[in-house]
């Protein structure tokens, strides 16, 4: 099974990447059942991932970076290169995706993917707004291409 979760806050401009691909693929889907593969977007819950993805053979999540390259950069990252163990603390929110696929593996073992892979968007202004950059949404609408064509070998 695929699972694809989409991650960010969509009230903050390109933080939002990984939410408007989980949702655009949602909509392809919309009526079509597909045992194989489903698609979240898990928004900043990133104790959500730990969860959505238990039961999957592959995962794919998406997500925006900040890293000073050109905005709408498209990183295609294996998601061992990612994996970080969480530093104990008073909230869930710092709970990030990377915490989850950690702690997924940890907690559900082989019941977890071991094929992981995150599509990180960088992103040009992580200010407050509800739309995308025009190259960071261009490269959004390319990794939705790509995601479209991986679900389409699921079926």
């Amino acid at each position: 099974m695929l699972t694809i979760i989409g991650c960010g806050n969509s009230n903050r401009t390109d933080d939002g990447v990984g939410v408007y691909v989980a949702q655009s693929l949602l909509k392809d889907l919309n009526g079509v059942a597909k045992n194989s593969v489903r698609v979240f977007d898990a928004g900043t819950g990133g104790i959500d991932v730990m969860f959505q993805a238990r039961g999957s053979t592959r995962l794919i999540i998406i997500d925006a970076g900040k890293t000073g390259s050109e905005a709408g950069a498209i990183y295609e990252v294996p998601g061992d290169e990612l994996v970080g163990e969480r530093v104990p603390s008073y909230s869930l929110h710092d709970f990030r995706w990377d915490h989850a696929i950690y702690a997924g593996r940890k907690i559900f073992r082989d019941d977890f993917p071991e094929d992981v892979t995150v599509f990180l968007i960088e992103a040009a202004s992580l200010d407050i707004g509800l739309e995308l950059t025009p190259n960071v949404k261009s490269s959004a609408d390319a990794v939705i291409e790509r995601l479209r064509g991986t679900i389409a070998e699921y079926d």
